[in-house]
């Protein structure tokens, strides 16, 4: 069970990125600040919970959250700039839309390029350590699905409805015959040697 907060006088933020190892579609981010006294039911990292559960999380992690906001960068971008940088300019972006300004960015993971003036300190697994990043987990994976599937309905033949742009053995398959995609990243091996 994650811990409630990080600091308890700073106003903080939890960030957190979805789809960064993916061969397609955009990387998502998700900012979220949490009141301190509040415990939601079946919070964790959000790959450790059913896509039903994920989902149902959401709903009450909008309801009731401070703040919420998630952004994206898409494919272009992300050939761009690299992907470990477009995950963090996605959650810079997601940042940005908070109608509330954290003190504190608590950012899963162990690098971050900082944001404005704000704080920020780099937590390795911090989806399954604090509420707020993963919270912010919740919402980052739950709208890059969605938005793949809604990408699916257009390409049926990658199969992005079951694994949402994820280097499967199908999806590759659906690569080497079908060739890339506009959503496709140039920047990543799309095919094995």
């Amino acid at each position: 069970m994650p811990k409630k907060f990080f600091n308890k006088y700073l106003l903080e933020a939890g960030c957190d990125e979805a789809g960064r190892g993916c061969l397609a579609g955009p990387v998502f981010a998700a900012a979220v600040i949490l009141p301190k006294d509040l415990r939601i039911k079946g919070l964790d990292d959000s790959k450790k919970i059913k896509e039903e559960d994920r989902n149902s999380l959401r709903k009450v992690i909008e309801k009731k959250a401070i703040a919420w906001a998630v952004a994206s960068l898409n494919p272009k971008e992300i050939d761009e700039v690299n992907i470990l940088n477009a995950s963090f300019y996605a959650m810079h972006k997601a940042i940005s839309k908070l109608k509330t300004t954290p003190e504190l960015l608590l950012i899963d993971g162990n690098r971050f390029i900082p944001y404005k003036q704000i704080k920020h300190e780099c937590i390795i697994k911090g989806d399954s350590k604090y509420n707020a990043i993963a919270a912010a987990s919740i919402l980052a994976k739950t709208y890059r699905d969605d938005y793949m599937k809604s990408l699916a309905n257009k390409f049926p033949q990658y199969s992005w409805h079951t694994n949402k742009g994820y280097p499967t053995i199908l999806h590759r398959q659906a690569i080497q015959n079908h060739g890339a995609t506009i959503h496709h990243r140039n920047s990543f091996r799309l095919l094995p040697e």
